[in-house]
């Protein structure tokens, strides 16, 4: 998102999340686009945990292997869905994911880090890879068709659509911005809303890493 653009989402984000502690049907009274109502419906969905979050799935990584959490199993997960052309929240994630790897110290190399790209048809694998790799090099980063991507996205609730410039075939995409956290086993734990610190999810991640499997 331009810089504009990433203001306009912080404050419609934080009205969400109001709207969102009144029910489904207040938080869709308070969105102004049919869009907006999905995403107030998502983000209530996983602020309350109604309903299952997350689960199994399969994507290509920047090397064509499709992977997931059952090859990740043994170590926590820190996922997060953005895109290579954001300029200023999906480049703050990622390095808040970064920081909470170094901040774990040896334990860090318990953790892998993914990041999922919402625009599958610009950020080939190549690219992708790349680019969430100047941030942490064990990142995993994840593509596939359009169906399949939105198919993950959906299923951990995030909302998001493609917004065109007017008068032009450039488009940005407007969308939630959480880090998830899967245990070990590969099953979600929770999320950190946007701009949670390194240090603070590594916090969490080391309580998660002490938990043994039932």
């Amino acid at each position: 998102m331009s810089g504009g653009c990433a203001l306009r989402f912080a404050a419609w984000t934080l009205g969400l999340f109001a709207a969102a502690t009144l029910g489904t049907a207040a938080a869709q009274e308070s969105a102004s686009e049919p869009g907006r109502a999905d995403a107030a419906r998502l983000m209530n969905e996983l602020m309350t945990g109604k309903g299952p979050i997350g689960g199994p799935f399969s994507l290509p990584d920047q090397r064509g292997r499709r992977v997931g959490p059952a090859q990740w199993r043994g170590k926590v997960v820190l996922m997060y869905f953005g895109y290579t052309f954001c300029p200023d929240v999906c480049p703050t994630e990622l390095s808040n994911i970064a920081a909470a790897i170094d901040a774990l110290g040896p334990q860090g190399a318990r953790v892998q880090p993914v990041f999922v790209t919402l625009d599958p048809l610009r950020d080939k694998p190549a690219l992708v890879g790349t680019y969430a790799q100047s941030f942490n090099p064990r990142f995993a980063a994840l593509g596939g068709t359009e169906a399949e991507v939105r198919e993950v996205a959906l299923s951990y609730k995030v909302f998001y659509e493609k917004v065109r410039r007017p008068g032009s075939d450039h488009y940005l995409i407007d969308h939630t911005s959480f880090v998830y956290l899967l245990d070990s086993e590969g099953r979600y734990v929770g999320y950190f809303p946007p701009g949670t610190s390194g240090r603070r999810m590594s916090e969490q991640v080391r309580a998660v890493l002490a938990m043994r499997s039932p």
